[in-house]
């Protein structure tokens, strides 16, 4: 994540399958050996049924993310269908493989979470940073707070938890790395994906100190 003269990085972001629904969560710093910024969106839109969670290099993930939207919009037109979930993860997936191998003095380390919801359900999706694809059935956190976020998820998730169950999930497991990940802080985003669509659960600041 690039401002003029630093990489921005630093996140904690999780992704919870839930009975009828998948539910993504993230905080809002940005770092760069500091914190430069606080009100960072870790959560992105792809499609009206689809949205990423990204951590890593802000530059990156930015335009990775505006490809995605652009190429699923152009392969729908093609196609005269709207993409599933699955289509759409693996055209990312390919984007971080050329993305990671490309030459570069800043090398283009980026990892997403993408949930989405087609005909087939709901779906959520690990991509790595090397372009590789993990579809999960339960729950996943990524980013330099994710070993506190895990500790929650191991000891509270459940299969087949309501919507609003795994809202209150994503908010301690995201708060669990609030309070003991320096790189993570500063508010929580959570957002829920089913069939319906896309919406907002949660999008609180907050101002929690940094461990000592």
């Amino acid at each position: 994540m690039e401002t003029e003269h630093h990489v921005q990085k630093g996140t904690t972001t999780v992704g919870i399958a839930c009975k009828d629904c998948i539910v993504l969560a993230a905080d809002k710093r940005a770092t760069a050996g500091f914190i430069v910024n606080k009100k960072t969106q870790k959560i992105h839109k792809v499609t009206d049924n689809c949205a990423v969670t990204m951590a890593g290099l802000v530059s990156d993930a930015q335009l990775l993310v505006k490809l995605i939207r652009a190429e699923t919009k152009l392969k729908d037109l093609q196609t005269l269908r709207s993409s599933t979930t699955k289509e759409m993860a693996n055209l990312l997936a390919g984007m971080l493989y050329n993305n990671l191998r490309r030459f570069s003095a800043v090398p283009g380390i980026v990892s997403f979470l993408l949930a989405g919801s087609d005909s087939e359900g709901s779906h959520l999706y690990d991509l790595g940073i090397d372009g590789s694809i993990t579809l999960v059935d339960d729950y996943v956190s990524d980013g330099s707070g994710s070993i506190f976020a895990l500790g929650a998820l191991e000891a509270l998730y459940k299969k087949s938890m309501s919507q609003e169950e795994g809202v209150k999930l994503a908010v301690r497991a995201i708060s669990a790395a609030l309070q003991r990940d320096v790189n993570t802080g500063n508010g929580i985003d959570v957002w829920v994906i089913d069939q319906k669509g896309i919406r907002v659960a949660v999008e609180k600041d907050l101002n929690i100190p940094m461990p000592q």
